[in-house]
């Protein structure tokens, strides 16, 4: 059970150390095999010196007393009792016995003494195993007492576990039965604070209903109970909301609300009622005495801003209630919206009183000033600021009394109304449109929001364009009025005079005036290309009487100008002054509308030209003046297409028509036959709805245009050889080719003539003389192909062989030869496909 080693190291030795050591120990005998023969060396040192005998009497051996030794509680203690039992086992009378050397008088004491001393080496040979013995009897005796303690208290242990155990379970039970209490506690307590907590909602009924009812229940509204008590209704009013099932709850959701409409009234009476009393005190004060403008603003002003911040809060309490719910309608108003409404209307009608006859005063003032009572812009500009200055500083006070901006811009409406009274009549009774456009002008550019600008206005910034837009849109809708009216009456009904129409020697005129003056002349030979004298601008131009030679666009504007017909003229005019002033959208409309007037002005002059004059100086007139046109709206951006609806009745007359011819009018059958066999379509009106877009309108008359003039030169110069000539029997090829030789070079100089007294641009021009150049060489390829076809040899001079030089005289020239000699003639330069040609140039080539 113990280890020996670890036993042992608790036990004392009996004998000291030293002895020990001295003491011989005993050893097992060996085999008698293994024995040596040592008996004599083992007799001689088995004789030892006998010691002095002694003489005492022995004492009468007996038992040890017997002693009652504790048990041993601890290793400390066994070791004390294991010295005490060792310390009697020895007889110390008998150990006394022979410690001295007594005399031997006979046999028998030596006998007797013999005897003792061999007990007492054998006592003393087994001493050490006696020793051993005692220890192993005293630690077996140990070990029983242990093993007795260790079971009783195993035992002990195992009655104590089981106890615990029942501890354990009874502590358990009682756990769950304190967790179930505390439950059940908690339970409670929730259920006990959510009936007080739904009572605190029903039971502030009571005392808010007397408060709000009692006498002089408006005395407190500017207090902070009066706030606390209009917070305590909104979560009354959110909890029965909330609750719509609880008992009652909806007669006391009625309630409450009717209790909070008495508190925000409340608030209504209290804040009018202040406001009477500022307005009275300062009409009192300006009746009494005669004041300055300085005085006034300070009596008007700053008297409003004394109480204005208490006032403001007790507002504030109805504006909180008066935001529309997140979920409401477009459109709709909250429910207390009409008592802040009221508020703004009070407030609107008190400041009214004071401030707008003075402002109508004032403009008053400003119409009978000398400087501003008969022009429109002065009085606009002088009016207009004094209005914007009055607006800011009410916008100001505004924002010391309210918050936000509602209600704001109709009470600054009514402060401008003094301004519309009199702008409004004077901008209707204005006929000159430079004025109107210099209002819209002042207008847009001074106190319009810019669009474009990304930067967002300030929050407390007043927005003055919302307040003058209706003042421009006055002058504009006059703007759009006026240019109409120019339009209709001088454009549209446009009759030229005589002189007008005195082409070329309008253009013979431009020339002597200096417009052509100045560019080195040209003629048909090559390199005498120049370049137009007075350029047209590239941006919108405002054509007006004082314009001065090398002005903004740096070009001279009259002598650009003086050459263009008055229709051309007033149009280009029209469009640069109402330009960016109307709404895109209106301006696209007049300028298709002033585009159309124009090209068709400019075709019935061309036309009444043709008759004086000349056919082609009738198709140059227009080409120039279509050009020059062309040239002005790409500026314009006009990007706007007109609609054009209207109704086609054709199919339904042409259906009683064909009935009334067939003397079936009245006769139903004949209608039913017809809607029948499918025609019923021809019996309802058709909606023709026709684009009327100016540029392609321009597009298709200039292309036109330069049809007719180049096809009418070409005509001309293939005359011999035409259709006609050609189908004669008599007809000689050879003799039209060169009549067709001989009009070509007349024609030609006649062109060049007629070109350069229409068009400066002599890209132009040589665009043109080389249109008439194709012409005549198409015109001469299909004669020659006919008459090659009716020889029976068909293309066999047609690009086959190219013969240079002079053709013989007695045969027709093919058509290699035919074009080479044209390019002589006509002499064009091919200048289309340089990056510095000019818009005129691609117009032409583009048609």
């Amino acid at each position: 059970m113990y280890d020996d080693a670890s036993y042992y190291t608790f036990i004392p030795s009996v004998a000291p150390q030293e002895d020990r050591q001295a003491t011989p120990k005993h050893k097992r005998r060996q085999s008698l095999l293994k024995q040596p023969n040592e008996d004599a060396q083992a007799n001689d040192r088995s004789l030892e010196p006998i010691g002095e005998i002694s003489t005492e009497a022995k004492p009468e051996g007996g038992p040890p007393k017997a002693t009652l030794s504790r048990r041993a509680q601890s290793y400390t203690d066994f070791h004390h009792a294991a010295r005490n039992i060792l310390g009697k086992d020895g007889d110390p009378e008998k150990r006394k016995k022979f410690k001295g050397h007594e005399t031997i008088a006979n046999d028998l004491e030596f006998a007797e003494w013999y005897d003792s001393l061999e007990e007492d080496l054998l006592h003393a040979s087994h001493e050490e195993y006696t020793e051993y013995q005692r220890e192993l009897d005293l630690t077996s005796a140990h070990l029983d007492s242990l093993l007795s303690d260790t079971t009783s208290t195993l035992d002990l242990l195992s009655s104590l576990s089981d106890s615990f155990k029942a501890v354990e379970a009874q502590t358990t039970t009682f756990q769950k039965q304190c967790e179930g209490l505390i439950q059940e506690q908690k339970r409670l307590t929730q259920l006990a604070d959510g009936i007080n907590h739904n009572l605190r909602y029903y039971g502030f009924l009571e005392p808010v209903t007397r408060r709000l009812n009692a006498p002089g229940a408006s005395s407190f509204v500017r207090s902070e109970e009066f706030s606390s008590m209009l917070a305590r209704l909104d979560e009354c009013l959110e909890y029965m909301a909330a609750h719509p099932k609880h008992r009652e709850a909806s007669t006391y959701r009625s309630r409450y609300r009717l209790l909070m409409t008495r508190g925000l009234t409340l608030i209504r009476v209290n804040f009018v009622g202040g406001l009477r009393e500022i307005s009275s005190d300062v009409t009192k004060r300006i009746a009494d005495r005669q004041l300055n403008e300085t005085t006034m603003s300070a009596l008007l002003y700053a008297k409003f801003r004394v109480g204005a911040s208490e006032l403001k809060e007790v507002a504030q309490e109805i504006r909180k209630r008066s935001i529309r719910a997140p979920g409401a309608e477009p459109g709709a108003e909250s429910e207390y919206q009409s008592l802040m409404n009221e508020l703004y209307i009070s407030y609107s009608a008190t400041r009214g009183k004071l401030v707008i006859p003075l402002i109508r005063k004032k403009i008053g003032d400003i119409a009978a000033a000398p400087s501003t009572s008969k022009e429109l812009v002065p009085f606009a500009r002088n009016s207009i600021a004094y209005i914007r200055e009055m607006c800011s500083e009410e916008n100001e006070l505004w924002r010391e009394w309210f918050e936000g901006r509602d209600g704001l811009y109709d009470f600054l409406e009514s402060v401008c109304e003094p301004l519309y009274d009199h702008l409004r009549p004077r901008i209707i009774h204005e006929n000159e449109i430079l004025k109107l456009c210099e209002l819209c002008t002042l207008l847009q550019t001074r106190y319009m929001h810019d669009q474009e600008d990304d930067e967002p206005m300030d929050a407390n910034e007043l927005d003055f364009s919302v307040l003058i837009q209706p003042a421009l849109e006055d002058a504009q809708t006059r703007l759009v009025f006026r240019t109409q009216a120019i339009l209709r009456d001088e454009i549209e009904r446009y009759k030229p005079k005589p002189d007008v129409l005195d082409y070329p020697a309008n253009n013979r005129k431009v020339s002597l005036s200096g417009t052509k003056g100045q560019r080195p002349a040209t003629s048909g030979r090559k390199g005498s290309i120049a370049e137009p004298t007075t350029p047209m601008p590239k941006t919108p131009m405002i054509v007006e009487e004082g314009d001065s030679p090398n002005g903004q666009w740096g070009f001279d504007t009259q002598a650009a100008l003086q050459g263009w017909y008055p229709t051309l003229r007033k149009a280009i005019w029209l469009l640069s002054r109402i330009y960016r002033l109307v709404n895109s959208t209106v301006f696209d409309d007049l300028a298709h509308q002033i585009v159309h007037q124009t090209t068709l002005s400019l075709a019935h002059a061309s036309t009444l030209i043709s008759r004086s004059a000349s056919p082609a100086d009738g198709h140059l007139f227009l080409i120039k003046h279509l050009l020059f046109l062309k040239q002005q709206i790409v500026a314009f951006d006009i990007e706007y297409v007109a609609p054009d609806i209207s109704f086609d009745f054709s199919g339904l007359s042409n259906t009683f028509y064909e009935l009334r011819d067939r003397g079936g009018f009245f006769d139903p059958r004949n209608l039913w036959r017809g809607l029948s066999g499918g025609n019923w379509s021809s019996l309802v009106p058709k909606v023709v709805e026709n684009m009327l877009d100016a540029k392609v309108e321009l597009d298709g008359r200039l292309r036109r245009v330069i049809g007719e003039f180049t096809g009418g030169f070409a005509e001309r110069i293939l005359e011999p050889i035409s259709a006609d000539k050609t189908a004669k029997k008599n007809f000689d090829s050879i003799k039209a080719v060169e009549q067709v030789k001989s009009v070509a070079e007349k024609e030609a100089r006649v062109l060049r003539r007629k070109l350069e007294e229409y068009i400066d641009d002599g890209r132009t021009r040589e665009t043109l003389v080389g249109a008439v150049q194709d012409l005549v060489v198409q015109g001469y390829e299909t004669f020659f192909e006919n008459q090659m076809r009716e020889k029976g040899t068909e293309g066999s001079g047609r690009r086959g062989k190219s013969k240079k030089g002079k053709g013989r005289e007695d045969e027709v020239w093919d058509v290699d030869m035919f074009e080479e000699w044209v390019d002589g003639v006509f002499e064009v330069r091919r200048m289309l496909g340089r990056e510095d040609a000019s818009e005129g140039e691609s117009a032409v080539g583009s048609f």
